[in-house]
């Protein structure tokens, strides 16, 4: 379950936690009704960000639920999950990109993707995965081709970069390829005006998913030697922060220009979240209301401890793989701590220590924030309970 987007479900409230695992639970169970159980290996929490935009959107709220049955991450209890054409786009577009990281693992023949048997059988899945993804879209009017098509780019792109090559160059494919994705759940929730604002929103979002992903690996990529963005183009870790800083408010704007049945759990996870896996990814904490690195010494933005350094024994893609379904099956990604499948490094269960700063569930519209409250979304316009404000 990767993505940059995971919220706490203290934070959230017992409401929108609710709706998310939902939808978290939608997408898992729409790999697995269109494409069999082991397609459920590729959900991820920002795939599960379609469904949330497409329901939010939506005008009625008719055959959006589904009761589901027993399931293991939620200990064994059957629950309301997200169903319909959002949930399909968001497991169509989780098949393909899942399909392109594979790929990409090949190319650079990462850990057991080096031999050769395993490579051909890697390789096989990741073109099951791509054709799977296809289909998907295809019945919900998506065209995934535009997805494969930014992947395509992304190499050609990557192997023309060097020092002085603006790093927004090399984000332009993720960024088309989820303003795509955006865009469509306009047209899902049958509300075509839409679809300019969350296309930028899209933009900004890939984006941003592309640049914490590379200041989060940019450590393990040199020791390693391999390929990263920052290293590449030779973009400070400030200049990666005022941009991503950047993405995060031109995603709240844009959002304030789309029309929403029900906006708040888009706006916690797409403004509040947002803005706090940006601070995760750089290892501060701050306020919203500050900026971050910029923010005075011993005050709410200054730098935090700083993060686990990344261990350098990663597992590789089928390995990582056979550990995810083994903490599926006994909930600990649920609760407690566990141990990333992938990197090795501690994880800590959608339950359990969150940084909520004891605010209880009010963070679920901000209705703690006192005058610093908007009139965008749930209300919050950038606070958060932390802010004191």
């Amino acid at each position: 379950m990767f993505g940059i987007v995971r919220p706490c479900r203290h934070r959230l409230g017992e409401r929108l936690a609710g709706q998310w695992m939902a939808h978290l639970c939608g997408l898992c169970l729409a790999l697995r009704g269109d494409h069999g159980q082991f397609a459920r290996v590729v959900t991820n929490y920002d795939g599960l960000l379609i469904s949330v935009l497409t329901e939010a959107q939506a005008v009625a709220d008719e055959g959006l639920r589904r009761t589901a049955g027993p399931c293991p991450l939620r200990g064994m209890r059957t629950a309301s999950v997200a169903r319909g054409e959002g949930a399909r786009l968001a497991a169509a577009v989780s098949l393909v990109l899942a399909s392109a990281k594979v790929r990409d693992h090949l190319a650079d023949g990462d850990g057991l993707l080096a031999r050769k048997p395993v490579a051909l059988a890697a390789r096989r899945v990741a073109a099951g995965w791509g054709a799977a993804g296809a289909r998907s879209g295809s019945a919900v009017g998506f065209d995934t081709g535009l997805l494969v098509d930014a992947v395509e780019r992304q190499v050609g792109i990557e192997a023309l970069a060097g020092p002085g090559t603006s790093l927004l160059v090399v984000t332009e494919p993720t960024e088309t390829a989820t303003a795509a994705a955006f865009a469509h759940t306009a047209v899902l929730a049958g509300r075509p005006l839409n679809a300019e604002p969350l296309a930028e929103a899209g933009r900004l979002f890939g984006r941003l998913a592309h640049l914490l992903d590379a200041v989060e690996d940019k450590e393990a990529d040199a020791a390693s030697g391999a390929w990263n963005p920052l290293t590449a183009t030779g973009t400070s870790l400030a200049e990666a922060r005022r941009l991503a800083d950047d993405a995060v408010h031109g995603i709240r704007l844009a959002l304030r220009e789309v029309s929403f049945t029900d906006p708040k759990l888009v706006h916690q996870l797409l403004v509040h979240e947002l803005r706090r896996s940006v601070d995760r990814a750089f290892g501060t904490a701050s306020c919203s209301h500050m900026a971050g690195p910029y923010a005075p010494p011993g005050g709410p933005g200054s730098p935090a401890l700083p993060p686990e350094p990344p261990r350098r024994d990663r597992r590789g893609l089928l390995a990582g793989c056979a550990v995810w379904l083994g903490l599926a099956c006994t909930c600990q990604m649920c609760c407690g701590e566990f141990e990333d499948p992938w990197s090795r490094q501690r994880r800590e269960g959608l339950c359990t220590s969150c940084d909520c700063n004891g605010c209880g569930d009010c963070c679920s519209c901000c209705d703690c924030c006192g005058n610093c409250c908007g009139d965008d979304g749930c209300g919050c316009d950038g606070c958060d309970c932390g802010c004191n404000c």
